[in-house]
């Protein structure tokens, strides 16, 4: 079960409070006051005593997710941390469709998930761009694939290069681009399709500090462009409290919702600014606790 607290800053230093009701810790900007809503009326995704467990290669029992229960509002930025091993990726995996919870259920719209499907695209670490197509004709594999004709197909495709910025790119091959330039051509190939739900796996985690922050500045444009609902995993605090109105941190495994944090902050936000921060110095001090675990369990202590 999730502990849930609220968190206002007074001027620069953000500091706990224990309220009356529960609810998520709201990280505010000094001088701004948002009401943090009792409940979501209308969730996009809806994970409902979501555990997940298997058996390693050694035939042993391992519990990866253990009773997940978390909405995601249509139109969200909601970031995912943990310590490593803690179920994020898998959690993606299965909202995703590409395998199945051992108990709970999976809904979007309302709807329970019955597989992977175009309404909800998952960006993988390594993106997974075909070397021997161009950048349009990435952009387009996943429209051919619907069935979209050869022309639409060009239009829509030259639409979302547009978007991030990549038109004079569209006849390059991805080994004639850089790492950030290929992030977005990955994610106008999701975006192409029109998702109603995003899902990136730490998709910045390999690349150097200033074209990790060009690519938060155009990942938060789109988003606001598109309104697409978006769940990113990361590593980085910092980059959570960045980019999400939301913030949910698991435990180490079997990972489970231990605390959430809404992200009241003004935007644009910058990774560097001290209120940013130190949002994610609160944040940090909660993940320490099951980081400390994860290194107990990894070198059995």
């Amino acid at each position: 079960m999730s502990v849930q607290r609220s968190l206002s800053p007074p001027r620069s230093t953000p500091i706990l409070h224990k309220p009356a009701s529960a609810g998520p810790i709201l990280l505010e900007q000094p001088g701004i006051a948002r009401p943090l809503p009792a409940s979501v009326e209308v969730a996009k995704i809806s994970l409902a005593g979501i555990s997940l467990a298997y058996r390693t290669n050694s035939g042993q029992p391992l519990a990866a997710l253990a009773n997940i229960n978390l909405d995601v509002r249509a139109g969200e930025f909601l970031c995912i941390v943990g310590p490593s091993g803690c179920g994020k990726s898998t959690l993606l995996h299965l909202i995703a469709g590409l395998s199945r919870p051992s108990s709970g259920n999976i809904r979007v719209n309302g709807k329970p998930i019955r597989g992977a499907g175009t309404d909800r695209i998952l960006i993988f670490q390594d993106l997974g761009l075909f070397p021997w197509l161009t950048v349009r004709q990435n952009i387009e594999f996943g429209l051919k694939m619907k069935g979209l004709a050869r022309g639409e197909r060009e239009v829509k495709a030259r639409e979302y290069l547009r978007l991030v910025h990549l038109s004079q790119f569209e006849n390059s091959y991805t080994h004639q681009l850089s790492g950030g330039m290929r992030q977005r051509v990955a994610l106008a190939r999701a975006l192409a399709l029109e998702p109603d739900v995003l899902l990136m796996d730490e998709p910045f985690a390999a690349l150097d500090a200033q074209t990790r922050d060009l690519l938060h500045d155009e990942l938060e444009r789109i988003w606001q462009e598109t309104g697409c609902t978006i769940v990113f995993v990361t590593h980085n605090v910092r980059e959570a409290v960045r980019l999400g109105e939301r913030v949910v941190l698991l435990t180490f495994r079997p990972g489970t919702t231990k605390q959430e944090y809404s992200i009241g902050l003004a935007r644009p936000r910058h990774i560097e600014q001290t209120d940013v921060a130190a949002a994610a110095r609160e944040i940090l001090e909660c993940l320490r606790e099951e980081i400390t675990r994860s290194r107990d369990a990894e070198y059995g202590k």
